[in-house]
C-alpha cells in the first residue's frame, strides 16, 4: 500500500492509499474534491474507498464530489456520525476492521475533538515494516485536537489507546501545527531534551517548507505533552493533581496559546 500525503487548504493533510497492484485507492478524510481527483489521474487509479474520522467541513468537503465521479464508492465514518458525513454506509465501532489492499485496519472510537471520532490503524503486514495510523484530529505531531463534544477524561483515554500501539507506528494526523504545538510544549517541558532537540529539527523542516507529518508513537511518547500527564514534572507544571486535571489545564493552556 503507498501512501500519498497531499496538502490542501491552509494547513489540512488528505491521505490517497494506492494499491498499484490492482490500480485501486482509497482516500482519508478527502476535505477538498480537486486534488485528489488529480492524484487519482496521474496515478490512474480507481477510487473505491473514503475513510473519514469525524464529520468536520475540512473532512468531508470532498465527499459529494467524489461520490458523483465514483458512484459505487463505499464512504466509512464512525457509527455515532450518522447524518453528518455525506453519503456514509458503513457505521463503525471500536473493534471493527476495514480493508484495503491487502492490509486489515483496526477501527478505534476515540471521542474528544468531537463525540463520534474514529481512527483508523492499519499493522504491519511484514515484521520490518511500520504501522500506520490515520487519526484525523485527535492526536497530532507535537499535541492533540481540541475539544468540542468530548470531555478531557474522553480525550486523554482516546489518546491512551494509540500511545499504546507500537513506538514506529507512523502517524498520519490531517494537520500541519507541528511547530506551534512544539512552541507551546516547550513552555511546560522546557527542560526535556528530546523536546528540544525535536524543536529544532522542525523549526528548519518549516523553514524549507518541507512536512513533519507523518510522525511516529515512539517520538510523541517522549515529545508530546499531551501523552505524558503521568510525568510529575509536567503535573507540577500545571498543578494538576492526576491524569485527567493535568490534561484539561494543559489542553486550556493551548487553547489560549
Amino acid at each position: 500500500m503507498e501512501i500519498y500525503r497531499l496538502p490542501v487548504l491552509s494547513d489540512n493533510y488528505i491521505f490517497i492509499l494506492h494499491d498499484p497492484q490492482q490500480n485501486l485507492a482509497a482516500v482519508v478524510d478527502p476535505a477538498q474534491a480537486g486534488p485528489v481527483l488529480e492524484k487519482l489521474q496521474d496515478l490512474n487509479a480507481q477510487l473505491i474507498t473514503i475513510f473519514n474520522t469525524h464529520h468536520h467541513a475540512d473532512h468531508i468537503g470532498g465527499n459529494g464530489a467524489l461520490r458523483d465521479a465514483f458512484p459505487d464508492i463505499t464512504i466509512y465514518g464512525g457509527r455515532h456520525d450518522r447524518g453528518r458525513i455525506p453519503g456514509q454506509s458503513v457505521f463503525l465501532d471500536e473493534g471493527d476492521r476495514v480493508a484495503f489492499a491487502g492490509r486489515e485496519g483496526h477501527v478505534y472510537f476515540v471521542p474528544g475533538h468531537t463525540r463520534a471520532h474514529i481512527a483508523y490503524y492499519f499493522p504491519p503486514t511484514h515484521p520490518r515494516d511500520p504501522g500506520d495510523l490515520f487519526c484525523g484530529d485527535t492526536l497530532f505531531a507535537g499535541g492533540c485536537g481540541r475539544l468540542f463534544e468530548g470531555t478531557p477524561a474522553q480525550m486523554l483515554e482516546s489518546l491512551s489507546k494509540l500511545r499504546n500501539l507500537p513506538d514506529d507506528t507512523r502517524i498520519w494526523c490531517a494537520h500541519e501545527y507541528t511547530l506551534k504545538n512544539l512552541q507551546f510544549a516547550l513552555t511546560v517541558d522546557g527542560e526535556n531534551p528530546q523536546l528540544q532537540q525535536r524543536f529544532q529539527e522542525v523549526k528548519t523542516a518549516r523553514s524549507r517548507q518541507h512536512a513533519t507529518v507523518p510522525s511516529r508513537i515512539g517520538i510523541e511518547k517522549q515529545t508530546n505533552p499531551f501523552l505524558r500527564c503521568d510525568h510529575p514534572h509536567l503535573q507540577q507544571a500545571v498543578q494538576g493533581r492526576d491524569n485527567v486535571q493535568t490534561f484539561a489545564r494543559l489542553r486550556g493552556r493551548k487553547d489560549l496559546f
